[in-house]
């Protein structure tokens, strides 16, 4: 591998390791020479998100330019341009070595420039519009690098499993999110429990959301759980060696509902958060988890899912 390749892998690594805590910590379970290929995709996606989110001073029309002009250096490389970037090349050599469907690449950067100028869903079917392309196509990128020996099974799983990762997002980042002017609950969810987005902003100047609010967030976190139930027969699909990882990435993503959940559904009052021995002791019980065991699907009322 030779040096600039190198060196844009080592970036797509560090990137991960400083915003990706859950998954890099999953990443490690994995055989080491599938983790660079996991961290180009998290760098792509990472940094995409960060000319979105990481640069509010700027006016909508230059951070829409910047993504372009960054999409656009994506696309000549996937034509076999010459590529001045400092992570793209390991993106594209991960791409290559798998093969990787370049829909699934523009699907994503669409969504990415959604989140410039759509600020909330009407529907939750808009919402799933947006995130096939910020999630589901994660799993699809991600899969034939975990490797599966029933790839056409496997797929709907880790589409799924993206979309319960991103709902969990969601529901944890709901301050943060309205910090930035976005609102990704729907409208039609707000609606149901006579929920606006002003009483949104009041619980997040209040610091501790409603009954109201809270019934809300309730009803999210058993939406999401119904995308880990249906990703979780996904896992043993996986090639055994890749099996520790997203069993402990399935684990900890799902255990922010459980934390959701263990503080009365109220997101206002703390980000929830996973303990730090709690997640190494997840990870510790996926890697010593013979291959081919169900996953526990989770959130209140946890139960196993099998395969099949």
């Amino acid at each position: 591998m030779d040096t600039d390749l190198t060196a844009a892998y080592d970036r797509c690594r560090e990137l991960h390791r400083r915003h990706g805590r859950t998954y890099y910590l999953a990443t490690r379970l994995l055989p080491a020479w599938k983790r660079r290929h996991v961290h180009a995709l998290y760098g792509f996606t990472r940094y995409a998100d960060e000319i979105v989110d990481r640069t509010e001073e700027l006016p909508p029309a230059e951070r829409a330019a910047r993504l372009d002009e960054w999409s656009a250096r994506f696309l000549a490389g996937l034509h076999g341009g010459p590529v001045d970037d400092p992570l793209l090349p390991a993106v594209l050599h991960t791409i290559a070595v798998f093969d990787l469907d370049r829909g699934d690449f523009a699907s994503f950067l669409r969504s990415m420039a959604m989140d410039l100028t759509v600020t909330s869903y009407r529907t939750y079917d808009d919402l799933l519009d947006y995130m096939e392309g910020s999630a589901a196509v994660i799993g699809t990128m991600m899969l034939p690098i975990l490797g599966s020996a029933e790839p056409a099974a496997a797929r709907e799983p880790a589409r799924q499993l993206g979309l319960a990762f991103q709902l969990t997002n969601f529901i944890r980042d709901v301050a943060e999110d309205l910090d930035r002017g976005r609102t990704y609950l729907p409208d039609e969810d707000l609606a149901k429990f006579d929920v606006t987005r002003e009483d949104l902003l009041a619980a997040r100047a209040r610091g501790r959301g409603t009954p109201k609010i809270r019934d809300l967030i309730e009803y999210e976190v058993s939406r999401a759980q119904a995308h880990y139930e249906a990703a979780a027969p996904g896992i043993v699909l996986l090639d055994p060696g890749s099996q520790a990882c997203m069993r402990t990435a399935y684990a900890l993503y799902g255990g922010i509902l459980d934390e959701v959940a263990g503080q009365g559904y109220d997101v206002f009052t703390r980000r929830a958060l996973v303990p730090g021995r709690q997640r190494l002791a997840v990870a510790t019980r996926a890697l010593l988890t013979p291959a081919g065991t169900p996953v526990t699907v989770p959130g209140p009322g946890p139960r196993t899912v099998a395969s099949g």
